[in-house]
């Protein structure tokens, strides 16, 4: 199957399928929502922020798209927006669990209130929005990507909070590889290394920062929300049928060095 930047809508490798994109309104989540969507999928996108969520479906056929406003943190609006998906298009096919918080500093200065907060989007957020996706998925005989991090792979200075949530979402992943398989549900993850997004774009800026950034990158770069979602496509199509249980890093080669500055 291949992927597409524009073509007519018959012509789709997703066509008549629906995509639901958690934390589609920014950054990589963006750049998901917007390659189904070039690929012909029925995409909903869920997030906070009402103008977020419309400008990304802004110019793409309104019968295709649908924005949620959704908190993930709470499992009543994780219910609601998986029964507004289904009610808009009859079914979902794609789960892209992308919604994610971000904090770092010392372990020490960690206050149970920022915890709760990372913890409660990324660990409660993907409990909450799987739960209620199962049945669908079931029926459509369909598959879950996360959007995990090299981050959850291995550790990182000062940025212990952060990494055990996505390392338990990784987790995840296998786990519930091993008791959906029969059920025919897939499970996979991409793992992202540094990723210029609005919350990272400032480290373009600093040079000396950028370079320490990048130089464990094999290719010699911070990634692009771009680098992410093919991806992500590819893990959620039909070519990747016999896959389930992966992480597949996407981080321009920072998980194969052994740490050593080069």
């Amino acid at each position: 199957m291949g992927y597409i930047v524009s073509m007519t809508v018959n012509a789709y490798p997703y066509a008549g399928k629906t995509v639901l994109v958690t934390g589609g309104g920014t950054g990589i989540g963006r750049a998901i929502a917007e390659a189904f969507l070039d690929n012909g999928a029925n995409v909903a996108i869920s997030g906070r922020r009402r103008d977020k969520l419309d400008d990304v479906l802004t110019g793409h056929p309104e019968e295709r798209t649908l924005a949620v406003e959704a908190d993930v943190t709470d499992d009543e609006s994780a219910t609601s927006m998986v029964a507004a998906v289904v009610e808009r298009f009859g079914a979902l096919d794609v789960l892209v669990n992308n919604a994610a918080a971000y904090v770092s500093g010392p372990f020490d200065d960690l206050t149970l209130d920022a915890w709760e907060s990372i913890r409660s989007t990324n660990i409660d957020g993907f409990v909450h929005v799987v739960r209620h996706s199962l049945p669908e998925l079931e029926k459509s005989g369909g598959n879950v990507v996360v959007v995990g991090s090299v981050s959850g792979m291995r550790g990182d200075w000062a940025q212990a909070a952060y990494n055990a949530t996505k390392a338990a979402i990784m987790n995840f992943v296998q786990s519930l590889a091993l008791d959906y398989g029969p059920r025919g549900i897939r499970f996979n993850a991409v793992a992202p290394a540094l990723t210029i997004t609005d919350l990272t774009r400032s480290i373009e800026d600093d040079e000396a920062a950028l370079e320490a950034a990048v130089n464990r990158i094999a290719l010699g770069r911070p990634g692009r929300p771009a680098d992410i979602a093919p991806a992500v496509l590819f893990l959620a199509s039909p070519d990747a049928g016999y896959i389930t249980g992966a992480w597949l890093p996407v981080d321009g080669g920072t998980s194969a060095s052994t740490g050593q500055a080069h």
